[in-house]
């Protein structure tokens, strides 16, 4: 009789961290939107002293092309989704959690795309573009895919990991997302804001799931697990 409370509290509390995650990119959305002028005027200036430095280093331009296609949304999830393959594998007693990754990566994928044709924001247009890319501008699927990715593969993994490499793949998903981050905006593909929001709604919809997938089934009613398997669902039904 109690079991229904907690879960009812944590999955509450996984709505909360969605709603905090979503006013900020619902916002940036009707700024965009609307053509809130400050916003729009900084975002194009922006764009344009970014696209000025790419043009003037072609080492640069050639690096940021390089990395625009190989951390296109397609095969990074497809690398992701063999990670959370190989685990289940390997670790059958993280079924759940394996679960729980793949479907939001699905999710957070799908989603960004429901967001570009709601906002419907058009790409940079500049004199002199560094590269071309299809589609709306709001927000960056890149970025909104590796935000989702580093988050969700972080949280996949840390159960399975030492201290220190833990560390080191944090570090190396942060690097992913903000490499991601200025690889768009200096290609003149997509605004600042659009990679802002790609940042903060795909680090939101990944920790919020998570949030939800804990709460599903939780440990105790009264603790607040962290992210680790011993504290998730699968430790309450043992090994799979």
């Amino acid at each position: 009789m109690i079991r229904p409370a907690g879960r009812g509290r944590r999955l509450l509390k996984a709505v909360g961290y969605g709603l905090l995650f979503a006013v900020p990119v619902t916002v940036l959305a009707f700024v965009v939107r609307e053509k809130f002028l400050p916003v729009i005027e900084l975002d194009e200036r922006l764009i344009i002293a970014a696209t000025d430095i790419t043009r003037d280093n072609p080492w640069l331009k050639s690096t940021l092309l390089v990395w625009q296609e190989i951390t296109q949304p397609k095969w990074v999830y497809i690398v992701a989704s063999a990670v959370c393959l190989v685990l289940w594998r390997r670790h059958r007693e993280l079924a759940t959690r394996c679960l729980w990754a793949f479907i939001t990566l699905m999710v957070s994928w799908n989603l960004q795309l429901v967001l570009k044709e709601i906002v419907r924001r058009a790409r940079p247009v500049v004199s002199d573009p560094v590269s071309h890319a299809p589609g709306y501008s709001f927000p960056s699927g890149h970025v909104a895919c590796a935000a989702a990715i580093a988050t969700i593969m972080a949280l996949l993994l840390w159960p399975v990991l030492t201290p220190v490499a833990r560390r080191w793949l944090v570090g190396g998903l942060t690097a992913y997302v903000l490499l991601t981050a200025v690889d768009r905006v200096f290609l003149g593909v997509h605004y600042p804001s659009d990679v802002l929001a790609g940042i903060i709604f795909g680090a939101g919809l990944g920790t919020a799931s998570y949030v939800g997938y804990l709460g599903w089934n939780p440990h105790s009613p009264d603790d607040s697990p962290p992210p680790e398997g011993a504290a998730g669902p699968e430790s309450s039904k043992g090994s799979t």
